[in-house]
């Protein structure tokens, strides 16, 4: 999107307030699936009336053969289905059946989008005028520059989801990654184009975003990547199909919502990076029923936890060069239960883990529990070598509940992988620290940064430690004394009401 646009400035959070009449006459995952298909629906209908017009005036008679849009990536839309029928009928009773129908025929037309799109809008529950209303707001968008509305209702529809994340709470991280920890997974890992990137748990796609965008900031083109997904939810599912498409992002996400573990789609893929955010602490997986797999190769995962099963999934799945980028809970760097500290152990001596990086509390909406990015690569630049940094005490508070980071705090992490990679990174005490083999050993294999970086050094402010230390007891002591005064006053106002203490 260009900077400076001041008409589109904002359009994210109209949308949303706008939707937010709607909160309250119909579930969450209802009123989610609403919004995002009336963004997925204008989008797509609005590419098409593009590139029709396009084809009308090029006068060969092409605007009705289908081959002619799919070459260019743009799903036919047919006439029923087209927003001008939509936005005509935004303010009579049958607005709900008129989408509905549209949803239908679309699918009709895109096999691709078979049992992808909502069809909930001629519910009793959704109120009819303000559905009209929020049509009226996608119809008054000035849609006439595909690529930048392309990025416009991406942005919107990634703005409702992360709104979505946010109300909803812990089931909100299903689907929704926040968009600064994607980043700096993509900033780190540097996907190129002609690359294939994977993510076996993708929820709503947000990994393949950003990679496409950092390719395409790179001189390359969105859709020089090839995407492969899978997703056991079917509704996270359908908005990670939805999402690709409004990005004009080609993806493989095979054709239904599937287990990972017990039904891996994508089971010959190996791929150049693999970037996710697998469920933290999953318990009761399923390992009874795999646990002569293939995939563990370092060793079984336990039952009550899949965080090693996700970890050993990924690197199954790695080419000979592949990096792996992924979040997962803090117990996972130390715990030794159930035989993770053996695995731990194996993957650590195989010599892929490149990176671990300690993260604040409270990025995500929906998870309280510190996290840590793990890094994990094949024929690594830096052999025998992991960095470690701490990075718990960057960001900044966005509100009361919620850090981000900024593009500055993004740009220095990508930077100290690129100067650890070239081998010209220092160890800076409480930041980063670069480790090999056998100190991890030492530390019985832990992976804790904390262990690695130690306690970052607190500049000398010259005041004589005799003098800091007279000057901080005589300040104590009037606390003491404060604290006294406070005590016998609440003594006396308990005294009074017939409470002695």
């Amino acid at each position: 999107m260009a900077t400076g646009n001041n008409a589109n400035i904002g359009f994210e959070k109209q949308i949303w307030d706008a939707a937010c009449v709607l909160w309250g006459h119909i579930p969450a995952a209802e009123y989610r699936k609403v919004i995002v298909g009336l963004i997925f629906l204008r989008y797509i209908s609005s590419a098409f009336e593009k590139r029709y017009q396009e084809l009308v005036a090029e006068g060969d008679g092409f605007e009705d053969d289908r081959d002619a849009y799919a070459e260019d990536n743009i799903f036919f839309v047919p006439e029923d289905a087209r927003w001008s029928k939509i936005a005509s009928n935004a303010h009579t009773p049958e607005i709900g059946t008129v989408i509905d129908d549209a949803m239908r025929a679309i699918e009709k037309e895109n096999t691709t989008l078979k049992n992808v799109l909502p069809k909930n809008y001629a519910s009793p529950d959704l109120d009819k005028r303000v559905l009209g209303d929020v049509v009226d707001l996608f119809t008054n968008m000035d849609m006439g520059d595909t690529e930048e509305s392309k990025d416009l209702l991406g942005r919107t529809y990634e703005y409702c989801i992360q709104q979505f994340a946010a109300y909803e709470g812990v089931k909100g991280g299903e689907f929704y990654t926040p968009a600064s920890i994607v980043k700096t997974i993509v900033a780190i890992l540097k996907p190129f184009k002609n690359c294939r990137v994977y993510d076996p748990c993708c929820g709503s796609g947000g990994m393949f975003v950003q990679s496409a965008k950092f390719i395409q900031a790179h001189s390359g083109k969105r859709g020089e990547i090839a995407v492969y997904g899978q997703e056991s939810n079917a509704d996270t599912w359908k908005m990670a199909k939805m999402n690709m498409a409004i990005r004009g992002i080609d993806a493989d996400f095979g054709p239904y919502q599937a287990d990972t573990f017990f039904n891996d789609l994508h089971k010959t893929l190996k791929a150049d990076f693999i970037m996710a955010n697998p469920p933290f602490n999953l318990s009761n997986w399923g390992q009874e029923k795999l646990k002569d797999d293939v995939r563990w190769k370092y060793g079984t995962p336990p039952a009550g936890n899949a965080n090693y099963a996700w970890i050993q999934h990924m690197i199954h799945h790695l080419a000979p060069n592949g990096k792996i980028g992924l979040v997962l809970a803090n117990g996972a760097l130390s715990s030794q239960s159930s035989g993770e500290g053996e695995i731990r152990k194996n993957i650590i001596q195989a010599d892929l883990v490149e990176g671990i990086v300690a993260l604040p509390t409270q990025l995500f909406y929906s998870v309280t529990i510190p996290v840590t990015l793990w890094f994990i690569t094949k024929n690594k630049k830096q052999k025998g070598k992991t960095l470690f940094i701490d990075a718990r005490k960057m960001g900044y508070m966005v509100d009361r509940k919620h850090r981000d980071f900024t593009d500055d705090d993004i740009q220095k992490l990508a930077d100290t992988f690129t100067a650890f990679q070239e081998g010209t990174l220092e160890d800076v005490k409480g930041f980063c620290a670069v480790a090999d083999l056998q100190e991890i050993e030492k530390q019985d294999f832990i992976l804790t940064p904390g262990r690695y970086v130690g306690i970052e050094e607190v500049e000398d402010d010259g005041e004589p430690f005799e003098e800091k230390m007279t000057r901080l007891t005589s300040e104590l002591s009037e606390m003491f004394a404060k604290s006294h005064e406070l005590e016998d006053e609440i003594r006396k106002k308990l005294g009074a009401i017939g409470y002695e203490v």
